[in-house]
């Protein structure tokens, strides 16, 4: 697409107004999207501070407002390998800490945790026993090669 040298681009330091669409190519949800805009209202994203994976954000560097393209992303340039040390056992008791009074706890759950520094991250429960449970803080979209198509509407 050829565009004037007056219509904006996206640098580093845009605010991109954008409508997209993220569907996995490999994995259990493959042909299904992760998310979309398309849908429903469009999405603002601000580069460079981790709203989006390096890899997505890649995707958009230096095109113009207007452009309209669909690319398959390779899962290493997208949201990385899952890596198995994301996988931790947390024990009931700081489950319980964790949430809300009275949560029932239920496989496939996204729980929110506080970290030490007050910085807040989920994971998965993947598998519950008496005590503890297993719990995947990989991304959800780790280890999947995905396909992004993305309309650009705007570049501030």
């Amino acid at each position: 697409m050829t565009s004037s040298p007056d219509v904006a681009h996206v640098r580093a330091d845009s605010y991109v107004t954008l409508h997209y669409r993220i569907e996995p190519l490999s994995g259990p949800a493959a042909g299904t999207a992760f998310v979309d805009t398309f849908l429903d209202r469009p999405a603002t994203l601000q580069m460079g501070i981790g709203q989006w994976a390096p890899g997505l954000e890649s995707l958009l560097m230096d095109q113009p407002e207007g452009a309209h393209f669909t690319r398959d992303l390779p899962a290493a340039q997208a949201y990385g390998d899952r890596n198995p040390e994301l996988l931790r056992w947390i024990s009931h008791d700081e489950m319980v800490r964790n949430a809300p009074p009275d949560t029932e706890f239920e496989a496939g759950d996204m729980v929110e945790f506080v970290a030490p520094n007050g910085g807040r991250y989920s994971g998965v429960l993947k598998t519950l026993k008496d005590d503890a449970a297993l719990f995947d803080f990989n991304h959800p979209l780790a280890g999947i090669d995905l396909q992004v198509e993305v309309r650009i509407l705007g570049v501030l």
